[in-house]
């Protein structure tokens, strides 16, 4: 539950004082479009691009729907081919090749993108293009990329600056630009024969991945990440790593695998497939992606901009109003399910520190909302955290609070406002596990009939909350009518709490002294929640209901 506010409008105002102008965010008050599908390419030489540039078939035409972010700046006259594109980075370009370095040519990305937007009608697809030939997967890993680029051959350095010499960093600062306008809907990668495919490069990748996962606040549940085989027909260096490559699929959830089966190489080398392989490699990506992503097409999205994305954003939708979920106030007496806190957002319905719902469950916001083994729960509850809920008390009553909770450290707990007014106990974990619910008592309160909002506050690290339930409580005894003028001599008196536990015995002279003895007895008031029953024993008995509001 970390929270960010005014992000857009603070990065865009001091984005050229941070040294971050070329990637500055736009601040438009508006969502991306999900029609705009991006998607990150990332690797070593295939990737970059070997297969030869055709410019009659590759150049000279702008690829329908197809555009990419420029990781790189080069004039036309610095690019293979014989392109008349300049690019510059991080602005939005038509995704002509060569995408990753000027010197490259065509990469499996080109054909990839092409393909996809025919298999798509009606979806515009971008690419962010990083990639560097010869290079380890640690060129990738932000905490490894220093010592790499340190000790790698001149060559390696040289390419490298294309991407100011952090190829982790480029991706990232592309990827928030892009998702500004459009929806990362995945990664493709193609990487291996430098540094073999056993458990140590398949850790990695997963790291580079996941690293760039959290970094760009996405689902690792919902994008998807598709591997390329390497070169396996005639002379090749590799083939034989591409067991290693497919075992992959134990790290990721939405995982493809793209073959290399039957594609040829350049014949100059036993690293690189030739044109028609790097084609068809593409179009398998493209297959295998297909079967990953939600291709649903938003009918209400307009078309994508072509040169200017920034202009074919959808409009956000008015603030939800603040109001109970469901439209109808929750019932006391009653259970109110944890994750049904008010409609209307951030800082109105709810205060959460951590940035998008980490359990991935029922609700869009930032709220963490899980499905654990007995069903949908609020957790990852920090202290200060807070939600809303409109409710509606039925009668004038007492009421007993209790909670279904769970956790690990036995010290998360919660409190109750109700009116901004606080009621019953803190409530905490047992400490037995995060999929070892309990109920846990919350202690009594005394509520007015009538419609009410009540605030849930974290008060310590970490609980999970299932619901919260009250209770009408029902006197145990009745009142008899009770003669006011009785005066005795010491009688025998005892004391009841509203469950009819006798919680003690005294002498007293008289049915007033009896009450007064009680009032002023703390431990008693605490025992019964100041609610108590007073009966004098004998033939002659009476009872009498105290009530201290304290």
């Amino acid at each position: 539950m970390r929270v960010e506010r005014k992000f857009k409008k603070i990065m865009a105002l001091v984005g050229v004082a941070a040294g971050l102008s070329v990637f500055a965010v736009t601040d438009a008050m508006a969502a991306p479009n999900p029609n705009f599908h991006i998607y990150i390419a990332y690797g070593q030489s295939n990737m970059a691009g070997n297969g030869d540039i055709v410019p009659a078939e590759d150049q000279a035409t702008d690829p329908k729907n197809f555009i990419m972010l420029a990781s790189h700046t080069a004039n036309a006259n610095q690019r293979s081919g014989r392109t008349t594109q300049s690019i510059k980075t991080g602005e939005w370009a038509a995704a002509i090749p060569p995408m990753f370095h000027p010197t490259e040519n065509l990469s499996p990305a080109d054909y990839f993108g092409r393909a996809m937007v025919d298999s798509l009608p009606g979806v515009t697809v971008g690419i962010i293009p990083v990639a560097i030939g010869a290079v380890a997967i640690k060129a990738f890993d932000k905490d490894q990329y220093k010592a790499y680029f340190n000790s790698a051959e001149s060559y390696i350095k040289n390419w490298a600056k294309d991407y100011d010499s952090n190829p982790y960093q480029r991706i990232v600062d592309l990827g928030k630009k892009a998702k500004e306008v459009g929806v990362i809907k995945g990664f493709i990668f193609h990487q291996g024969e430098t540094d073999g495919s056993g458990t140590e490069w398949q850790n990695n990748v997963y790291k580079t991945f996941k690293d760039f996962v959290n970094a760009l606040e996405l689902d690792e549940n919902e994008v998807a990440f598709v591997a390329g085989e390497l070169l396996q027909e005639g002379n090749n260096c590799c083939g034989s790593k591409n067991a290693g490559i497919a075992q992959l699929k134990n790290k990721f959830k939405k995982f493809g695998l793209a073959s290399s089966k039957g594609l040829q190489g350049n014949g100059r080398d036993p690293y690189h497939f030739g044109r028609a392989g790097v084609i068809e490699l593409g179009k398998r990506y493209c297959s295998e992606m297909l079967k990953l992503i939600d291709k649903k097409l938003d009918p209400n999205a307009p078309a994508v901009d072509l040169v200017d994305p920034s202009k074919s954003v959808v409009p956000d939708e008015p603030p939800e109003e603040y109001g109970p979920y469901g439209d109808a106030p929750a019932s006391i007496p009653g259970s109110i399910e944890a994750e049904n806190y008010n409609k209307g957002g951030a800082d109105k319905a709810y205060m959460d520190l951590s940035k998008g719902n980490e359990g991935n469950k029922f609700r869009k916001d930032d709220v963490d909302i899980y499905q654990p083994n007995m069903g949908i729960a609020v957790g990852h509850c920090q202290k200060t955290e807070w939600l809303k809920y409109t409710v509606k008390v039925e009668a004038d009553g007492e009421y007993e609070i209790s909670a279904n909770v769970a956790g690990d450290n036995g010290t998360g707990s919660f409190v109750l406002y109700m009116d901004s007014v606080r009621i019953g106990d803190e409530m905490k974990n047992e400490g037995n596990g995060l999929d070892a619910y309990s109920v846990v008592s919350g202690g009594r309160a005394t509520l007015k009939a009538g419609t009410h909002e009540m605030k849930l506050e974290i008060t310590n690290d970490w609980i999970d909350i299932d619901y919260i339930e009250f209770k009408a409580i029902k006197e145990s005894y009745a009142i008899p009518k009770v003669r006011v003028d009785i005066t005795e001599a010491e009688s025998s008196f005892s004391v009841f709490d509203m469950q009819g536990i006798k919680l003690g015995a005294f002498t007293a002279k008289g049915v007033d002294d009896a009450e007064h003895l009680v009032r002023e007895n703390a431990k008693l008031r605490k025992q019964s929640k100041g609610v108590f029953f007073i009966r004098k024993n004998g033939n002659r008995s009476l009872t009498k209901k105290v009530v201290i509001h304290e």
